[in-house]
């Protein structure tokens, strides 16, 4: 089966960013599928284009079975929220030309967010006769309104317009986390299937104490609390650094922070301002390298803002930080703290609470022993139920399912 997926934001193993696409295209591939990617060759973390220069389709044949094609989008994706849509929209336009030229297509799969990929995979399925499966990793425009980013009653309107169509003419809709099904079913999903995120667990050295990047930052005998991945407004970091700040007297305590993000420079400034010597930003780094970054932390920071909405997800940093054998400090509620409490991964706390969130650090930094065993209880806990090949696998048997009830429906389809 060829399938075509449309997704603005695919990163590979050499990029920094989510994974879960390229690690799933792999599987999919050595069951002997071909899979052709429509992507941006600016990068959806750090906001900057691959190269000099951003052409209209260039093309990469990444590994037998696997094409990624990088197609022109506009490149100010952080400037502000308006440069933000016209970059989704600019996207939009381009994989959609750009996808009429991929033939013999068996299925198209598009994701969300951001959600106006999704009218272009629909149009390419639509034209090509094959089915097209919707997936949802987040609930964009919901999040957006709930954190007063989307604001333009007009935008508002046209967006959620948009994310019923997509629901309501999608063969499948597959969603990354349970707290996602309702939400899609109200909006008129019909064939709804979920595939949590998870993490590929042969990645990670649980028993490695990334001794080489210790040295390599000068943190040497530091209990390291590691945040790692977007620096945007619904992560709340902001929250972090006000935690640092309460643990400042603690000379044995580093906060990390390694990725990017429009949100950056404000935190880099709260930071100098509040003048912690005791936190550490790092550049963002392609997933080949979080390995060791990873090994090196002894506990690791997930956060969003104290949103209703956000109680939903299932941040893919989460499933990292387990399959790392690292305990999980954990600032949102809902179904992953279910999550990783039913793992006893890791310590739950109130999110938007600095107070409650440097107290966990503290209590971690105490007793390593502690720390330690729920590290390897979520490592356990990710082999058992969120390992990314069992994932991908049960991927592979939805996506197949759909193009046989398709092509039963429409005997004039692509076979």
């Amino acid at each position: 089966m060829h399938i075509l997926l449309i997704h603005q934001a695919f990163a590979g193993l050499d990029e920094a960013g989510g994974t879960r696409h390229f690690e799933m295209a792999c599987y999919l591939a050595n069951q002997g599928h071909q899979v052709t990617i429509i992507s941006s060759p600016v990068s959806y973390l750090t906001g900057k284009p691959r190269g000099d220069k951003i052409p209209w389709v260039e093309k990469q044949e990444v590994r037998p079975g696997i094409t990624i094609l990088r197609t022109y989008t506009y490149p100010a994706l952080h400037r502000s929220f308006s440069h933000r849509i016209l970059s989704f929209l600019s996207f939009m336009i381009s994989s959609f030309f750009v996808g009429i030229g991929v033939k013999k297509v068996d299925l198209i799969w598009g994701t969300s967010p951001p959600l106006f990929q999704g009218f272009s995979a629909w149009l390419l399925a639509k034209i090509k006769r094959v089915p097209f499966v919707f997936e949802v990793r987040d609930l964009w425009p919901a999040f957006a309104i709930a954190i007063g980013v989307l604001k333009n009653p007009i935008l508002i309107k046209a967006s959620l317009w948009l994310e019923r169509f997509l629901y309501q003419h999608a063969d499948c809709v597959i969603v990354n986390s349970p707290g996602f099904v309702e939400h899609v079913r109200q909006g008129g999903g019909r064939q709804i299937k979920l595939i949590p995120n998870g993490a590929d667990p042969a990645m990670f050295d649980p028993q490695s104490n990334g001794q080489s990047t210790r040295q390599h930052f000068g943190l040497e005998g530091k209990f390291l609390v590691l945040y790692a991945g977007a620096f945007g407004f619904s992560n709340d970091l902001g929250v972090v650094l006000q935690a640092a700040d309460q643990l400042r007297s603690d000379e044995t305590i580093r906060l990390i922070f390694v990725g990017d993000g429009k949100e950056k420079p404000t935190l880099l400034a709260q930071a100098k301002e509040l003048n912690l010597e005791n936190v550490v930003f790092i550049p963002p780094v392609p997933k080949t390298e979080m390995r060791s970054i990873l090994a090196a932390a002894d506990a690791c920071i997930a956060i969003l803002k104290p949103i209703d909405l956000y109680k939903t997800t299932y941040p893919n940093k989460v499933f990292d930080y387990m399959a790392a054998g690292r305990p999980v400090v954990l600032a949102i509620d809902g179904v992953i703290k279910q999550l990783v409490e039913t793992a006893g991964a890791g310590l739950a706390v109130q999110p938007g609470n600095s107070k409650a969130l440097a107290c966990a650090i503290r209590q971690l930094s105490a007793n390593r022993e502690l720390a330690r065993t729920m590290g390897l209880a979520g490592r356990s806990y990710v082999e058992r139920f969120y390992n990314r090949t069992q994932l991908s696998n049960e991927l592979g048997l939805v996506l197949e399912d759909v193009r046989r009830n398709y092509g039963r429906k429409n005997p004039g389809s692509r076979r």
